[in-house]
């Protein structure tokens, strides 16, 4: 888990290689601040992890530190889901190991294209 805050790329996490392209994926959106992509692992017909090319931790950390660039992510599954055509969706923040984050870079989750029961896991 990095430990360093405030935006810097992490040598050791998986996003920040996405953003650098040193890690391919199937990237579908990118911004000024933002990329989005196809999950490896989709829980459903649509998956597609929104994230701040600036690394923070986890969602909190973000929110706190930049809410602007918070924002922009949030925007971001705005049109994703436009782009894909998703009458409703669900938008998820995993903040923690106990929520299920496995990849310590904030980061959004667009699900769709299937019923969504309530409540979640």
């Amino acid at each position: 888990m990095a430990g360093q805050e405030g935006g810097a790329p992490q040598d050791d996490c998986l996003f920040c290689k996405i953003v650098a392209g040193q890690v391919p994926a199937t990237i579908v959106r990118e911004t000024e601040t933002t990329v989005a992509f196809r999950d490896i692992n989709p829980q459903a017909p649509t998956h597609i992890l929104v994230i701040p090319k600036a690394h923070y931790r986890d969602a909190a950390t973000l929110a706190a530190a930049a809410p602007q660039l918070a924002a922009d992510v949030l925007a971001e599954t705005q049109a994703v889901a436009d782009d894909e055509k998703l009458e409703s969706y669900r938008t998820v923040f995993n903040t923690g190991s106990g929520a299920g984050q496995t990849v310590w870079h904030a980061h959004a989750h667009v699900l769709g294209g299937r019923g969504l029961q309530w409540p979640p896991g």
